[in-house]
């Protein structure tokens, strides 16, 4: 069945105005609030309603948006759709993306990119960008910013520039509390929780649930090395395996590509998955579905991201003096054959 066609009514009944009112918000007339039409461009990107008016930007000579990345996102990253649909919204309202991949020593020294040209730039987004100093750096540039996840325990209050993420907690307490019900009394967590904001919200949401079921967090049955250890690589991955007292009843991974490689390295030592150790991952990635078994998951919304993104960008573009937003998009657990059935009743 086909997904319900949202309409302008439709965000009218969920904002609880009339119609015409927001009729208004989208054809830029009449007077209404600035309030009224924040809540109303917001209602209809949560909506996906995808017939929102660009803002008329002024004509301006610095038409590009500057993409800052540390590391370039791969296919199967979250980021990679989030950029397409980011660079599709700001090219429909004139506007051309410019990928800087920032060099080691131009992060070290936090330094713009030699063929970086601020007067040319209306503004920025930074995707893979977790260094707290290069942050700050990046929003004393004067420019328009927003930040797709950012360095772990960010304090948004502080932070000069607008945030969006997917919702890391709730989803990972939903995950964690499925595999306690599962019967899992010993858990695990793999992924290093100081490397982004979003780690250590999975980290936190995994930490709660734990907590809340009664059961101990044993903190010997976790991989939490830093982000640069080879995460990767089988063998490490085996030793770290072999080093616990005993192998935990499942492990929640901070996102697919950490669960992939663990699920590699618990196959190698024999180990069946998920009869002997269940496994849970972050990202719905596009091998998530195909590796065998097929990953347990939570699937994040990257291309609505994306565009939400780009609203965001614009709407700070047009209006400078608005408020700062933190914005999360709602994900979703997506239960495969890493996880065992629930028993039945």
């Amino acid at each position: 069945m086909a997904a319900k066609k949202i309409t302008m009514q439709d965000i009218a009944d969920a904002c609880g105005l009339s119609r015409n009112t927001v009729s208004k918000v989208f054809n830029d007339r009449g007077n209404v609030p600035e309030s009224t039409r924040q809540m109303v461009l917001e209602k209809a990107r949560q909506m996906s309603y995808h017939h929102i008016p660009e803002p008329n930007l002024p004509a301006a000579q610095n038409r590009s948006i500057a993409l800052f990345t540390l590391c370039m996102p791969g296919r199967n990253h979250y980021g990679s759709n989030f950029i397409s649909h980011f660079a599709n919204r700001m090219s429909r309202a004139g506007y051309t993306l410019m990928i800087y991949e920032i060099q080691p020593d131009e992060h070290a020294e936090c330094r713009l990119p030699a063929n970086f040209v601020l007067g040319n730039t209306a503004g920025i987004v930074c995707i893979e960008m977790f260094d707290r100093p290069y942050t700050d750096f990046i929003t004393r540039l004067g420019l328009p910013v927003i930040f797709a996840d950012t360095y772990a325990r960010a304090d948004f209050s502080s932070m000069c520039g607008d945030f969006i993420s997917m919702e890391n907690t709730t989803s990972s307490i939903a995950i964690t509390s499925r595999l306690i019900e599962l019967g899992a009394k010993r858990i695990g967590f793999v992924g290093d929780h100081h490397h982004c904001n979003s780690f250590y919200e999975r980290w936190n949401g995994f930490r709660t649930a734990i907590a809340r079921s009664g059961l101990m967090l044993n903190h010997q049955l976790c991989i939490v090395e830093p982000n640069s250890a080879p995460y990767g690589e089988t063998a490490w991955l085996i030793q770290r395996l072999q080093a616990m007292p005993h192998l935990p009843d499942a492990f929640v991974c901070a996102n697919d590509y950490l669960a992939i490689h663990l699920m590699k390295a618990l196959k190698k030592i024999n180990v069946n998955v998920p009869n002997d150790v269940m496994i849970v991952g972050f990202d719905d990635s596009p091998e998530a579905s195909v590796t065998e078994p097929q990953l347990s998951t939570v699937r994040i919304p990257s291309a609505e991201m994306g565009f939400i993104a780009a609203g965001i960008l614009l709407d700070r573009i047009l209006r400078p003096t608005l408020p700062y937003r933190c914005c999360y998009v709602q994900t979703a657990p997506i239960w495969r054959s890493t996880t065992r059935a629930l028993p039945k009743p």
